[in-house]
């Protein structure tokens, strides 16, 4: 009983001190108090895109990471992040490119939804925890900095928080994880909390999945696609969602589409089609126009379900890929990118 009311007090009225817990006996308040500190995330920067998409910086020590949060007319969707950095190193994430630092704990990534929830509560005059069913943050997805499931231990009781009526109450179809693919992590999280789940594909064949996800040299397609149908046992939705960056030349070729086609075929899924968003020393472009329509035409008429998602927040870097954060990279891999774009740029071999 007292752990439900003092989660009421901490995520839905977000007190700051504990003597405000006026329903806990006082010796409890003091006892927390004794043990124990309510402290919010620094805010580095909270930036505001023209499209409304609003992008917050937090202050986790050695590093800053991004939340972002994403205004449409029937939910608020906000983007957090896992990890300072990540170490799975995507060929075209930014955030890979920075580098890794740590993981964050529990708090750190919890502590990201609190502010949200709290700051944009007042924006908008609310008291409480609704406002007449008014609630900004009405889906939350782990797809910002980090490989959620390489801080698995740390990622699931936030999720539980997340999903908790004393906390922030969220249903298990409104919270998503996002994973490049580590499938013993995917097959625990069935177990553990299953939400929706997306799986970051991006490539329709190992080969080319081996260059774009390196994770995949470790769990290849097949492995992958086994571990989707497993998790679909437990899933709060009757689908998988495959997300697949559109990359100009590289894997946005009728033949890619063709090929996705197959892998749909064998696990019940949405895919959704990411315009690439550039960042500083890419390689990559991004796919025209015509061709993501004309790439997702071949998929509908195959009768996969397919979208396109709708770019929001480049003009505050807030856009997917492009979260990078302040990361002091403990793997020196920022150093090494800029050693190679700087040996491309005059033809020499890095």
């Amino acid at each position: 009983m007292r752990a439900k009311q003092t989660l009421k007090w901490l995520h839905q009225s977000q007190v700051t001190d504990f003597s405000a817990m006026t329903d806990i006996a006082k010796t409890t308040r003091d006892t927390l108090a004794a043990h124990s500190e309510i402290r919010d995330l620094t805010v580095i920067t909270d930036k505001t895109a023209s499209d409304g998409t609003r992008k917050w910086l937090f202050d986790v020590g050695s590093s800053a990471v991004d939340a972002v949060f994403i205004p449409e007319d029937d939910r608020g969707t906000l983007c957090i992040s896992s990890q300072a950095g990540c170490a799975l190193d995507c060929a075209f994430c930014s955030t890979g490119k920075q580098g890794f630092n740590r993981n964050l704990s529990t708090a750190e990534i919890i502590g990201q939804l609190r502010y949200a929830d709290r700051v944009l509560k007042a924006d908008i005059g609310i008291v409480g925890r609704t406002l007449d069913g008014v609630q900004p943050v009405t889906n939350v997805v782990m797809m910002g900095m980090g490989e959620p499931l390489a801080n698995f231990e740390a990622v699931v009781p936030a999720l539980e928080l997340m999903l908790d009526d004393n906390a922030y109450g969220l249903s298990r179809r409104r919270v998503t994880v996002s994973t490049s693919g580590l499938v013993p992590q995917i097959d625990e999280l069935s177990k553990r909390c299953p939400v929706a789940l997306a799986v970051s594909l991006h490539a329709p064949t190992d080969a080319l999945r081996d260059v774009l996800v390196p994770i995949n040299k470790r769990y290849p397609i097949a492995e992958l696609l086994a571990a989707c149908n497993r998790y679909l046992e437990f899933a709060p939705r009757d689908f998988i969602t495959f997300e697949y960056v559109m990359l100009d030349g590289v894997n946005d070729q009728p033949e890619h589409a063709d090929a996705l086609i197959k892998i749909a075929r064998q696990v019940p899924c949405k895919l959704n089609l990411i315009p690439f968003n550039p960042f500083p020393n890419s390689e990559f472009k991004k796919s025209p126009r015509e061709r993501i329509l004309a790439f997702q035409r071949r998929l509908s008429d195959a009768g996969i379900v397919t979208t396109i998602r709708k770019t929001r927040g480049d003009d505050i870097d807030a856009a997917c890929g492009q979260l990078a954060g302040q990361i002091n990279d403990r793997t020196r891999r920022t150093q090494k990118v800029i050693a190679i774009h700087a040996a491309r740029t005059v033809g020499a071999t890095p």
